[in-house]
């Protein structure tokens, strides 16, 4: 059974010989970003909750935790993550969560990853234990390294214990359903983030939109009240669906786009199929796609797309290309964290 020293012993030993090593645990993102090649470093064993005070609304537990466990035992005492990280079919662990800054419908209204995470555990490329953050909600001076491992998708180290901070289940929900054509459903939304309205997830697909509500009882009675719409039966199923991609016109075999945009951008000029989440700012596209002209689109609109999942990976690369000065961010912090390029070679970007 493997453990934080034998981990480091293994990294320091993959520095040494400039071996690279791909990290993974449960595998579920493995069709996710950059394929990589190098010697397999599994940290799935790395499992369970470390600490965990439901008063304080903080747990941290072991990078290779399943994300079903720790939900359950949330669950337990009427918690969650706000930010509904994909679990895809069990396989999703908490380290993976925070590495791949993967969010679910919720993230539109509650926050990324990013903004949930308070503290993080860490093996450099060098082989050091590092620790950042802590367990108190609190605001940070300075760079805040802990969050810059959100979306990191490991090239910077290996995460061995994550602290996030959780929240309180929403006492009610309903998810409301209104026809409308994709113009008028991003109007809609973007009226509704101008007021105070208990929205905890929209999706507007095949002329229809979807609007999830949740809080309080008195809320939730009156924003249906004053919305309208027609109550959908098997919510939580299908935001289930939703959150975890398996619509029935996103085939898992397909390509699949995801198209990050400020929320008010109008409709893309894409034929197509789309599923529209988080009020217009992040947009679905299945098929095969022209991908440079797709990303070209995107920026024009102040966006960036990204090659989700699909057979084959572009030679140009999966994320949209970083300008220059971001690059070259990226390029010292690698530099910093990762000297040998060891940790998931290549993953992010080309250059990573």
């Amino acid at each position: 059974m493997i453990d934080v020293p034998s981990l480091q012993e293994r990294i320091r030993a993959a520095a040494e010989s400039r071996r690279p090593l791909c990290i993974r645990a449960g595998g579920s993102k493995d069709f996710y970003g950059a394929a990589v090649v190098g010697e397999p470093l599994d940290v799935a064993a790395l499992s369970g909750i470390s600490h965990y005070e439901p008063t304080e609304l903080v747990v941290t537990a072991r990078a290779g935790t399943r994300l079903t466990d720790l939900e359950r035992s949330l669950a337990g005492h009427g918690q969650m993550l706000a930010f509904e990280p994909p679990r895809f079919d069990g396989r999703a662990t908490v380290g993976g969560a925070v590495a791949s800054g993967l969010s679910g419908p919720r993230r539109g209204y509650c926050g990324s990853v990013r903004d949930y995470v308070l503290g993080v555990e860490m093996i450099d490329g060098r082989g050091q234990l590092l620790r950042f953050g802590g367990r108190v909600i609190k605001n940070v001076a300075g760079f805040d390294v802990s969050r810059l491992m959100a979306g990191s998708l490991g090239t910077l180290g290996v995460l061995t214990e994550v602290t996030l901070k959780t929240v309180p289940q929403p006492r009610a929900e309903c998810t409301l359903v209104f026809a409308l054509d994709q113009p008028a459903a991003l109007e809609m939304m973007t009226v509704w983030a101008t007021r105070a309205l208990p929205l905890s997830a929209t999706a507007w697909h095949d002329g229809n939109l979807r609007v999830r509500l949740s809080g309080a009882d008195a809320a939730i009675r009156a924003a249906r009240q004053n919305l309208g719409g027609e109550l959908l039966s098997g919510a939580d199923e299908y935001w289930d669906d939703v959150r975890e991609q398996r619509l029935e016109f996103l085939p898992p075999a397909q390509e699949l786009w995801r198209v990050s945009l400020p929320a008010n951008s109008p409709p893309l000029p894409m034929e197509g199929r789309a599923l529209i989440e988080w009020g217009g700012s992040l947009r679905w596209l299945p098929g095969p796609r022209d991908g440079a002209a797709l990303r070209a689109l995107a920026a024009r609109f102040g966006g960036h797309a990204t090659l989700y999942r699909g057979p084959q990976k572009p030679p140009e690369g999966v994320f949209q290309a970083l300008p220059p000065a971001m690059l070259a961010l990226h390029q010292r912090l690698k530099a910093v964290f990762d000297p040998y390029r060891i940790c998931n070679r290549g993953r992010l970007h080309p250059d990573l």
